[in-house]
């Protein structure tokens, strides 16, 4: 078991280079290239005046290409790194703070791949990638301890319900980074009108349909969270700082889908509550750090 531990944290360490290289090139592409352009002038007097400008242009679409590839690399050893330790645990790794981010490592890099497949935007990359590299940085810091596999708690033995429920955490998360970057860059793009960027009409759809997977799965996470703690500490709700923290992220959400449906919200404004909406979702991931709670344990 230990060798299958130890190799999956190479997997993992694989996984972070993989990221990495793929951020810095899918930051390149979606920035572009300076050009320097030489212009040699005639004056009425007979003098030559040469003159230099810079224009910003689309990086070349190879970058972007090769991007895509390195994430993709990404996250087969990450997958792997996964796979490798449930194995050796004979479980999901969704216990810890440790397996819960690198299995949100995976699921955000697959969500993320799958958007820029449907809809053909690979500068989302430039967002969402360093979001995964800062993700990986963060389990690089955390105890080296929590890289062993342990046994549950009595808490969470619960197989089935601590599966499902967690899963449905790491895939509201993983679409909510992608709806982020969406905002992000309809925000740049609505504002500075880069020409390689795509649309804000794309972005603005892009960042809806990532919510209106996220949303229900974050529902699912109250809903079986409350089941399950009612099984574990003997009643449904108990205002739990990371309970009430997942409370007020889906209802910022919530927000922001009633806004768009019904009162007709496009552009800014949605794109602002989205990233309000994210804040809260880091809260939410972080927030027991700060305030503890019946969630603290493992990290989680």
């Amino acid at each position: 078991m230990e060798s299958l531990v130890r190799l999956s944290f190479y997997c993992f360490a694989a996984a972070t280079i993989a990221f990495v290289a793929s951020a810095a090139c899918y930051l390149a592409y979606a920035i572009g290239r300076v050009r320097l352009r030489r212009r040699t002038m005639a004056t009425s007097v007979g003098t030559t005046m040469v003159a230099h400008e810079a224009s910003l242009e689309p990086a070349a679409v190879g970058v972007g290409r090769f991007a895509t590839l390195l994430a993709w690399f990404g996250v087969v050893f990450q997958a792997t790194s996964i796979l490798l330790r449930t194995v050796a645990a004979g479980r999901l790794p969704l216990s810890n703070m440790y397996e819960f981010s690198t299995t949100f490592v995976l699921l955000a890099g697959v969500v993320y791949l799958l958007f820029e497949r449907w809809y053909g935007v690979r500068q989302l990359g430039a967002i969402v990638l360093p979001l995964i590299v800062a993700m990986c940085a963060y389990i690089w810091v955390l105890p080296a301890e929590l890289r062993e596999v342990n046994a549950l708690i009595p808490a969470l033995q619960n197989r089935p319900l601590m599966t499902v429920h967690v899963s449905m955490a790491i895939l509201a998360y993983a679409t909510f980074a992608v709806a982020f970057a969406a905002a992000v860059l309809f925000l740049i793009a609505n504002r500075w009108h880069v020409a390689w960027l795509p649309s804000p009409d794309l972005l603005d759809d892009l960042g809806y349909r990532a919510v209106t997977i996220g949303f229900p799965a974050m529902s699912l996470v109250l809903i079986l969270g409350s089941v399950w703690a009612y099984r574990a500490w003997g009643t449904y709700w108990q205002w739990d700082p990371k309970e009430t923290a997942a409370l007020f992220t889906w209802l910022i959400y919530g927000v922001y889908l009633h806004t768009r449906s019904l009162r007709g919200w496009r552009g800014s404004r949605s794109a602002v509550i989205l990233l309000v909406a994210f804040g809260a979702v880091v809260f939410t991931y972080f927030g027991n750090y700060v305030f503890g709670g019946l969630h603290a344990y493992g990290g989680v």
